[in-house]
């Protein structure tokens, strides 16, 4: 009686010599080349890249053996992932129903008007990024933002833009 032999995974060569492609193959691998290990994968990516271009997402996806449009749509869906370099610091402002009806839209304005990035863009000198979360789970606190990972809650527009000014200090 034969045995199905399934074929073993296999590293494809990466996209460039960057040296950080290694350092993907092994998370990879380590899970062996499952689509299970998808959002780990685009983690690791980030976490050396800075952010997920297209040629990161496209080497994910053939290297985990899943559609384009999945890989784009985990790292469109999930708000910790970007797919443009961010800047020295990061505000992400919570959007979602809480924040909204407490006041979201003055925190948004605040940093618009400060700093004329609104959420997805990048100030010119790179030294702030500016993001929307639909929601940070922190309902109780609205409006909520974070700020270079600090959570801050019950905010007001010029509390917020002090806290990035420490930050950016």
């Amino acid at each position: 009686m034969g045995y199905l032999r399934l074929k073993q995974p296999v590293a494809l060569p990466p996209p460039d010599d960057d040296k950080r492609w290694k350092i993907i193959d092994v998370t990879m691998r380590r899970n062996g080349y499952s689509g299970h290990a998808l959002i780990e994968t685009l983690h690791k990516v980030q976490d050396c890249f800075g952010f997920l271009d297209d040629v990161a997402l496209r080497y994910v996806a053939r290297s985990l053996r899943l559609p384009l449009s999945k890989v784009y749509g985990v790292a469109t869906f999930y708000h910790l992932f970007t797919l443009k370099p961010q800047g020295e610091h990061t505000c992400v402002i919570c959007t979602g129903t809480a924040c909204y009806i407490k006041g979201a839209n003055d925190l948004v304005d605040g940093v618009h008007e400060r700093y004329h990035a609104k959420p997805g863009q990048t100030t010119g000198d790179h030294k702030l990024s500016v993001l929307s979360a639909r929601c940070l789970g922190a309902c109780g606190l609205a409006p909520a933002a974070v700020v270079d990972g600090k959570m801050l809650g019950k905010q007001a527009a010029d509390a917020l833009l002090a806290e990035i000014e420490k930050a950016i200090e």
